[in-house]
């Protein structure tokens, strides 16, 4: 007979599943291709020490990412996103936009969270850049994990499902670390050579913050790089607060907002109203998506 269960790692074709009462066991899907990842429910078959899944249960959502080859899937059914940064290494404006797009695109609710708070001018640098995106009304927390400071976060966390991403050497590993001292997540040394941080996490885990199994963190790999193959590139604007209120100002229906007549994007950054440097990187996004596919 069939369990539900919870998948809370995942391991190449291999996944971890919970069991309602907490038991865990690893298991293998039905076929040749996986479709698990991690926070989904799913109905399994126990045999001797492992398990067969048989069927995925819906999910409320889907976070991830999309190249020309090949879909990475982060995690499903969860609540919020937090894209940790930090002051050092310097964050990139356009790995942020495409994780906020993600979210965007799958009613997912983004926080970001600036940590290193004690690297005072690096941090007051790295605060202004992010100031668009307070003012199109993200969430932007300031921490500094490695000196215990990171409460607003911890509030943020309670009672939800939540999945920590961000690039190597902010602080990712350090912040699972204090909630869950047993996970030995490895710290990685920041390389200030390349300024950016050794990869150190390989795979998906979901670690319950809580006895009661009501506060869950996802840690996940794979930030580097971020394919939004699968955002339509006309809906692309819908996904940027910032551009979203102006585009019904347009005179065209499929406009494109590069270089129509009468676009009300282009207005409102030739008025100021849209940060010069966030349309930029809506232009260099529209231009990826729609580029002829090479296979």
């Amino acid at each position: 007979m069939t369990q539900t269960g919870l998948v809370v790692a995942s391991h190449g074709r291999h996944c971890m599943v919970e069991s309602m009462d907490g038991e865990r066991r690893i298991c293998h899907p039905r076929g040749k291709k996986s479709q698990v990842v991690v926070g989904d429910q799913v109905e399994w078959l126990p045999s001797t020490d492992e398990g067969t899944i048989e069927k995925i249960l819906p999910r409320r959502n889907l976070f991830y990412r999309q190249d020309e080859i090949r879909t990475k899937s982060f995690a499903a059914n969860l609540d919020q996103v937090v894209i940790l940064l930090a002051a050092e290494p310097e964050f990139s404006q356009m790995q942020l936009t495409r994780a906020l797009i993600a979210a965007e695109a799958e009613h997912i609710t983004p926080i970001i969270a600036l940590n290193k708070s004690d690297l005072t001018d690096l941090f007051a640098r790295a605060l202004e850049r992010l100031a668009p995106y307070t003012a199109m009304g993200y969430t932007v927390l300031q921490l500094a994990i490695k000196h215990g400071r990171s409460g607003d976060l911890v509030e943020r966390l309670q009672n939800k499902t939540s999945l920590i991403l961000g690039p190597s050497g902010t602080g990712k590993s350090t912040l699972i670390n204090q909630f869950i001292p047993n996970a030995l997540v490895s710290t990685g040394e920041i390389s200030h050579a390349l300024n950016s941080g050794k990869h150190t996490t390989t795979s998906t885990n979901l670690y319950w913050v809580d006895a009661e199994r009501k506060t869950a963190l996802i840690d996940s790999p794979g930030f580097q790089e971020f394919g939004l193959h699968h955002i339509d590139a006309m809906q692309l604007a819908a996904y940027m607060p910032d551009l979203k209120p102006h585009v019904s100002e347009c005179k065209f229906y499929n406009c494109t907002h590069l270089h129509e007549p009468g676009c009300g994007v282009q207005a409102a950054v030739a008025s100021g109203e849209i940060n010069a440097s966030r349309y930029k990187l809506y232009g260099m996004l529209f231009a990826e998506l729609t580029e002829p596919k090479h296979y």
